[in-house]
């Protein structure tokens, strides 16, 4: 089986930041998985786009379809441009797509991006839709990152994703433990867009200790994984709450930094050891300085400072080792993370232009 593969990860998170790009080298010896992340870039969205997929929940069913298929296309365009830009040999390009609908408990997930208009721009082989099949065997079909850090960051004892949704994983037991914590950049960003850089208007703000109440004590952070965010339940149990609350821009973007990091410190700080233990956060809300600060604040482990590259495109490279898992017919979703009845081999594969 061949052992050394070179990939472009694709990933576009809920907090319509743009596309994320990143092409890796990924090398499979003595039996663990080695990488390096070569070249990555992000590609911004235009306005009409940006506003077509922010839409996509309201749209019918002939519209979404439509926009599958345009962002499919669009997506294999960037990628192709990518590819010549850079002068890149790739044996593979896997794709996240973006999320529309996320509702487990109705078997329902929905990643646009049709990977066969992709796979028809690039001469290798796409692999797209990564948890239909965990969510078809009864999983939440999230988080698929657990999977990733387990093979290339075990290093550290907390990986923490700060993206437009917070996930966590870590070991217990021998066993990978991996859940959504609670929503991050998609709230920050809806009450300042496109961000509030550096968390500043944040940091002018005033705590409401009421409102921090109310979000704390939403119905989300009494289960027990596994468990997982959508936009959807950002839009019917998040937002009510915070739309109610007559604070300013200022005081809600101040108070939800703090529930971020309360909700992030009530799931690290009730593991064992944990002022010996280390941790290390990416994604877009790691390089917001304040909200950093109040995680740093409110956690008892040891955050590592990490390579800034990885910080940005970590779940674009994981995408990435997923897909070469999915070609390698290897397990690329843990049962333990999403409450599957097995770990399971997710993805579609598409030959297109070859």
């Amino acid at each position: 089986m061949q052992d050394f593969y070179r990939v472009i990860g694709m990933m576009s998170g809920t907090s319509l930041d743009g596309l994320d790009l990143a092409f890796c080298e990924f090398r499979f010896e003595n039996s663990r998985w080695t990488y390096q992340l070569k070249i990555a870039e992000t590609i911004e969205y235009s306005d009409d786009l940006r506003n077509r997929l922010k839409n996509a929940v309201t749209i019918s069913g002939l519209e979404l379809a439509l926009l599958n298929s345009d962002y499919g296309h669009f997506l294999g365009q960037e990628i192709q441009k990518f590819i010549e830009k850079n002068q890149l040999d790739v044996d593979l390009v896997s794709i996240h797509g973006h999320t529309i609908f996320h509702q487990p408990e109705k078997q329902l997930t929905l990643q646009i991006g049709d990977g066969a208009a992709v796979a028809s721009y690039v001469k290798c082989p796409v692999v797209a839709q990564f948890r239909n099949t965990d969510v078809a065997l009864g999983g939440q079909g999230a988080p698929l990152v657990p999977i990733g850090d387990r093979l290339l960051f075990n290093s550290a004892d907390f990986r923490l994703n700060l993206g437009g949704i917070a996930n966590i994983s870590f070991s217990e037991n021998q066993k990978t433990i991996a859940f959504d914590i609670c929503v991050c950049n998609m709230a920050l960003n809806f009450l300042s867009p496109p961000y509030d850089e550096n968390g500043k208007i944040a940091l002018s703000g005033k705590l409401n200790s009421e409102l921090l109440t109310k979000l704390n004590n939403l119905d989300f952070f009494k289960k027990q994984p596994p468990k997982s965010l959508g936009f959807e339940w950002f839009e019917n149990d998040f937002l009510p709450v915070l739309n109610a609350s007559e604070c300013s821009i200022e005081d809600k973007l101040r108070t939800v930094c703090e529930h971020i990091a309360e909700q992030i410190s009530n799931v690290v700080n009730v593991q064992p050891n944990v002022s010996e233990k280390t941790m290390i956060v990416t994604g877009g809300g790691a390089k917001n300085s304040f909200l950093m600060s109040r995680i740093k604040q409110h956690c008892l482990c040891k955050i590592e400072d990490i390579n800034p590259l990885i910080t940005d495109f970590k779940e674009a490279l994981i995408f990435a080792i997923l897909g070469v898992l999915r070609l390698r017919e290897e397990p690329n979703c843990l049962s333990d993370v999403t409450g599957a009845k097995h770990d399971n081999i997710g993805g579609c594969v598409y030959l297109g232009n070859l």
